[in-house]
């Protein structure tokens, strides 16, 4: 009798272990979506009013494999703020929208895989209707995204993607964004922004003019133009000189992608004057002046245009 006891407490004890195993392992079995962790997640809640907002809200709770880069909510506060907005229904829908794809990846990118690069986001801006908006994504110190947002939590892991926590909203971006977040093109900056030039800050974040084609020289590029030149630094080139070729990489009106060049391609710049481009052994471009520069990276697509990376400076 008693070993019929003890038998039986074994079962009634084994059952009870094997029920709670089955409770843990149902709930660990069951991940949210990303629109179910922001909907759970009380520092994000101004994110999940956005999303219902955009109508996003199916797309983030059907299966996938996205990657949202999640502003906070204090990171909300700020984008209203900045930007004028008493609250979210004072953003306009659509502009809502695109912001919003601006913070999504099609793929799933753990901490682990992020690289310093470019991506493409789900956005688009005005400059083409067919062309999804770059990301740059530095990895170099922490994560800094477009030079604006740095990751803060990364990793949180959904049954159709993951979400890394941002804490700035990250805006659609322009080519002076794009300009600014690599670090590649800091003198590029410099001389934008010298105090005699005109605004080209301005003019390149802006919409008149535009779409912008920009042929960016890197950093190399310029310290080799000013071997060439034979000047100590960017703040002895002549105001005139370093305006128009600041201008001559620059197509006013067209945002010309990589696929849009065609060999022996005659482009007229905002400076007036003309280059061409070829693409036989890689896309080069051939200056006034006979000088060859290589085309290094393509199709960097911001709101206002598209910037492609060279490696000289080309001249007037």
């Amino acid at each position: 009798m008693k070993n019929l006891l003890k038998m039986s407490a074994l079962v009634l004890l084994f059952g009870f272990l094997m029920t709670g195993c089955d409770d843990n392992r149902n709930d660990m079995e069951t991940p949210k979506t990303i629109y179910e962790l922001a909907t759970a997640d009380s520092d994000l809640s101004n994110l999940k009013a956005a999303i219902d907002k955009a109508g996003l809200a199916a797309t983030l709770n059907a299966g996938g494999t996205f990657t949202v880069f999640a502003p906070s909510n204090a990171a909300f506060a700020q984008f209203l703020t900045e930007n004028g907005f008493a609250s979210l229904n004072d953003v306009p829908v659509a502009a809502l929208k695109e912001i919003l794809l601006n913070h999504v990846l099609s793929a799933k990118v753990m901490a682990a895989d992020v690289k310093t690069g470019y991506v493409s986001t789900l956005a688009k801006g005005s400059a083409s209707s067919t062309r999804n908006l770059s990301m740059y994504i530095n990895a170099d110190s922490g994560v800094k995204i477009n030079g604006i947002s740095t990751v803060i939590k990364t990793d949180i892991n959904a049954s159709n993607g993951v979400i890394h926590k941002v804490d700035k909203v990250i805006g659609l971006p322009t080519i002076v964004t794009h300009a600014l977040a690599n670090p590649n093109f800091s003198t590029l900056v410099t001389a934008l922004t010298r105090s005699d030039m005109p605004n080209f800050a301005g003019i390149l974040s802006g919409t008149a003019s535009s779409p912008f084609t920009v042929f960016a020289p890197t950093n190399a590029a310029f310290g080799a133009l000013l071997t060439e030149l034979n000047l100590p630094n960017l703040a002895a080139i002549p105001k005139t000189t370093l305006e128009n070729t600041l201008k001559y990489h620059v197509v006013a009106g067209a945002n010309v992608a990589s696929t849009d060049i065609t060999n022996n391609m005659t482009v007229t710049t905002f400076q007036g004057g003309t280059f061409k481009i070829t693409t036989a052994g890689g896309v080069k471009i051939t200056d006034a002046n006979n000088r060859v520069a290589n085309v290094i990276a393509t199709d960097v697509q911001c709101s206002n245009g598209i910037i492609h990376a060279i490696d000289k400076v080309i001249l007037p």
